[in-house]
């Protein structure tokens, strides 16, 4: 889960990172009243998940109030890289006098953690890494001994930060490590850390990426998601302990494990180039426990997208067999009843497939359609996608 800025910044108060922060607002009077509080110069800044704020108009500066609901207006309700403005954070101007870059992030080619650091921040650091790769270090660090004083040192010299800057900088960079552990982050990013009027170090910006899997053991994680940007459906699914992806396309996927999901998609995606071309409209895996409730809870998600005009259900029977599966799909009809109107196409193979197959041809249901093989079911979805 992403965090927005104020979030990730919220996150570094707690554990001791130098920051500016000051008010989120959702108005243009909000920021002109956040601003007389905060006094001074500030800086309107929109809040969205992606990065180039600056460049597209979403960050501005304000001599006063008055400039800060000026400012407000221009940037609420902007689209920047398609993420809608719904709230700016109004922040204390910061007398900048030079810019870095620090992170954390989960090396996963590697296995590992990665710390990242350069002394000339204040630009998309993609840009640099490409451009002058030799001023980006790369640092790896061990996950059981993590990084202590000596360790942020090591990572400052590195990033070629000078002699008067090491002390300083490794502070931030243990408290960001202690950011990065404690809250099961898979990425904590600050561009810029900026040096300051009074020569102290802050972290002027922040973007801080939470492993959802550590969901149990991180209960405040659920106050610091957006439910207004979530997609219904995704939400639905995530209630419903579905592991779901919203996709633009009109065959809805269900499929048991994500290897065979994600090989599903590029089989229908593929089919559909011959029917008008027709694409997936989603990644559903329902994993092991494929029974009636698990399917029927599958089939309602998919259902409920207006876009989907047909449904591939592909299973390889293996710790859950074929007949479970079918079983599964009968239940699901029954209890969906008639919120199913739209055609499903079964493919099953694997572990007791012959009895799988036999319970779909006894329902005899009107809308499931049988097909021995991936490539061919995945041609009939597309097939019934296309007629709508």
């Amino acid at each position: 889960m992403d965090l927005f800025e104020y979030q990730a910044k919220t996150l570094f108060k707690e554990h001791g990172v130098p920051t500016a922060l000051g008010e989120v607002v959702t108005t243009p009077d909000e920021a002109q009243a956040a601003a007389g509080r905060i006094g001074g110069v500030t800086v309107v800044k929109a809040q969205v998940k992606v990065g180039g704020r600056g460049k597209a108009g979403g960050v501005k500066v304000a001599k006063t109030p008055e400039d800060a609901r000026t400012n407000a207006e221009q940037i609420l309700g902007m689209d920047i890289k398609g993420h809608t403005v719904h709230r700016v954070l109004v922040d204390p101007g910061a007398d900048i006098k030079e810019e870095y870059y620090i992170s954390y992030l989960l090396d996963r080619s590697n296995r590992t953690f990665l710390a990242l650091a350069s002394y000339e921040g204040g630009m998309e650091i993609e840009q640099l890494a490409v451009e002058r790769p030799d001023a980006l270090a790369r640092v790896s660090v061990d996950a059981i001994e993590g990084v202590d004083l000596a360790k942020a040192k090591e990572i400052a010299r590195a990033g070629k930060f000078p002699d008067e800057l090491i002390d300083p900088v490794a502070d931030v960079l243990v408290k960001l490590w202690d950011v990065f552990v404690k809250q099961d982050a898979t990425l904590v990013e600050v561009n810029p850390l900026a040096k300051v009027g009074d020569g102290s170090i802050i972290a002027l910006d922040g973007k801080v990426s939470l492993d959802e899997n550590a969901d149990f053991r991180q209960p405040g994680n659920a106050a610091l998601e957006d439910k207004d940007a979530a997609d219904p459906l995704e939400a639905k699914a995530k209630e419903k302990h579905l592991n779901y992806v919203k996709l633009d396309g009109q065959v809805g996927i269900i499929g048991n494990g994500a290897g065979l999901v994600m090989s599903t998609l590029d089989v229908v995606a593929y089919a559909g180039e011959k029917h008008g071309g027709v694409k997936p409209a989603n990644f559903l895996d329902i994993g092991g426990g494929a029974n009636a409730k698990v399917m029927a809870d599958g089939l309602d998600v998919i259902l409920g997208d207006s876009q989907v005009r047909s449904v591939f259900v592909n299973v390889f029977g293996g710790i859950t067999a074929c007949d479970e599966v079918a079983n599964g799909i009968k239940g699901a009809l029954e209890i969906l009843g008639d919120q199913a109107t739209k055609p499903l196409v079964v493919r099953l193979d694997g572990n007791n497939v012959d009895k799988g197959r036999a319970i779909l041809d006894e329902l005899n249901h009107p809308l499931v359609t049988q097909v021995d093989t991936m490539d061919g079911a995945a041609d009939k979805a597309a097939e019934l996608a296309a007629k709508g």
